[in-house]
């Protein structure tokens, strides 16, 4: 989908994106037409080439990203627990092609958050340590996954989180080891879980903790055609989120198939006039709970690509901000991503 470029100078940090190369992994999922796979087939091998060029042929001004931990590039010789420190090698690499300026202006990776099991209570500490040293300058904490739900056809083969896997007494013991490490936190659960969120935040009230994609609002599966039943009781928990002053929270992740905004994909080619009315709801209601100073923009790409380009994805969102002020604009598209995740000296 092509459309005319909105705002083209204003500036963005996408904090929110994965590189992968999801083949390998094929076998293992089962019937190819399941709708979760559906989204990836077309995406499978996505690395610095094909966001590269998702980001320069955008149109819009992406001066730098976060990448966001998929389990992708594990390295198995370094054991179960340390297996994830081959991600944050990878995408180290991937950062320091991007700072070298051939390939465009944008600074790719130039923050990385990876994963930690925190299943090992103290012990993650170590991993913590392993992660950072792997990249010193760019790695800046995890996301430790923690979506589930009762209906498994609402996420898909791929995701096994425990229930209220955030509540645990272990996750938890090793969840302290971020704090005394100044690390952040991104967490990913459904929106049925967010008083999971709610929980974690109020017992660690000094660690920074970001919610991704607007908690995950659900009209797939089981909770087809619930979307406008349930929206009061997402917006009620998401208003209680928002009291945690050490919660952020990212705005996208709608386009996800779990969603249902929009309900066809992938890449079903729907333009930003068209999407902006369906995501205005949730962005503007996670903009009243948390200020301009505590959201930021996010793409979710590749996963997103299933209702939207990557510049329809954005020309959507500043549809939704048109009314800002330059610097609510500043904040939300990067200056909150720049402190959260402490990018001043990578992106100065």
């Amino acid at each position: 989908m092509t459309e005319a470029i909105l705002e083209a100078d204003l500036p963005i940090i996408d904090p929110h994106h994965h590189l992968w190369d999801l083949r390998p992994m094929m076998p293992m999922f089962p019937e190819p037409h399941h709708r979760f796979i559906e989204t990836l087939v077309p995406v499978a091998h996505y690395t610095f080439d094909q966001f590269n060029a998702e980001v320069s042929g955008s149109g819009h001004n992406v001066i730098g990203t976060v990448f966001m931990e998929c389990g992708a590039f594990y390295n198995g010789a370094y054991g179960d627990a340390l297996k994830p420190v081959g991600e944050v090698e990878y995408v180290n690499g991937v950062a320091a092609q991007s700072a070298s300026g051939l390939y465009g202006d944008a600074r790719l990776c130039a923050g990385i958050v990876g994963l930690a099991d925190l299943m090992l209570g103290a012990k993650a500490g170590e991993v913590l340590d392993a992660l950072k040293a792997a990249a010193p300058s760019r790695f800046k904490g995890i996301r430790h996954q923690g979506a589930w739900d009762a209906d498994p056809e609402v996420l898909g083969p791929p995701f096994h989180a425990p229930p209220e896997l955030y509540r645990d007494a272990t996750f938890r013991e090793g969840f302290a080891e971020l704090g005394r490490r100044g690390m952040t936190f991104d967490a990913w659960i459904l929106e049925p879980q967010i008083g999971d969120v709610i929980d974690l935040a109020r017992a660690f009230p000094d660690t920074p903790i970001c919610l991704d994609h607007c908690g995950t609002p659900l009209g797939n599966a089981s909770y087809s055609g619930k979307l406008e039943e349930r929206f009061p009781i997402w917006r009620e928990a998401i208003m209680e989120l928002g009291k945690c002053e050490n919660v952020m929270v990212k705005l996208g992740g709608l386009a996800m198939h779990n969603c249902d905004l929009p309900p066809e994909g992938p890449a079903a080619g729907w333009t930003s006039e068209k999407l902006a009315p369906l995501w205005k709801p949730y962005i503007e209601t996670c903009i009243e709970a948390f200020g301009t100073n505590r959201a930021m923009f996010e793409s979710n790409y590749p996963v997103d690509r299933w209702g939207a380009s990557y510049s329809v994805l954005w020309n959507t969102f500043k549809r939704i901000t048109a009314d800002a002020s330059d610097d609510e604009k500043a904040a939300l598209y990067a200056g909150n991503a720049k402190g959260f995740y402490g990018l001043e000296d990578l992106l100065a």
